[in-house]
């Protein structure tokens, strides 16, 4: 949790420290829900549909998940942002996983940090 104590207030033309300090670049916004989207892709290995990732010009990402899902219930229930890194292990150093990291297709892997209650998402890929 932040407190007055821990944390710089910054001004409204600056950017979050997560990108204008450790050059994180915002990647999507995911948004749970319970009704089917067009062009849904079934992850089976995560029991999540997800849709919209590839045509939304915003980068948002619609996610549907299976009763069964194991998944942590604040990513099922809670719409969370998402940066790219470029070096996973130094982005989650001293942060609170929510679960694994995991790989979710191949030359990606993704680990879910919580931030003052919400899930941030971090990801890193092999080019």
């Amino acid at each position: 949790m932040h407190t007055e104590s821990t944390v710089r207030k910054r001004a409204v033309h600056e950017p979050p420290p997560a990108v204008g300090g450790e050059g994180w670049r915002y990647h999507h916004m995911g948004i749970p829900t319970d009704n089917p989207h067009q062009g849904e892709v079934y992850l089976e290995h995560l029991k999540v549909h997800v849709s919209g990732f590839e045509t939304s010009p915003y980068g948002i990402e619609w996610m549907r998940f299976d009763p069964d899902c194991p998944v942590p219930v604040l990513i099922r229930t809670v719409p969370h942002i998402a940066f790219e890194v470029d070096d996973l292990n130094t982005a989650i150093r001293g942060k609170t996983l929510l679960g694994e990291i995991s790989s979710p297709s191949e030359g990606v892997r993704v680990a879910m940090i919580l931030d003052d209650g919400a899930p941030v998402e971090l990801l890193q890929f092999s080019r």
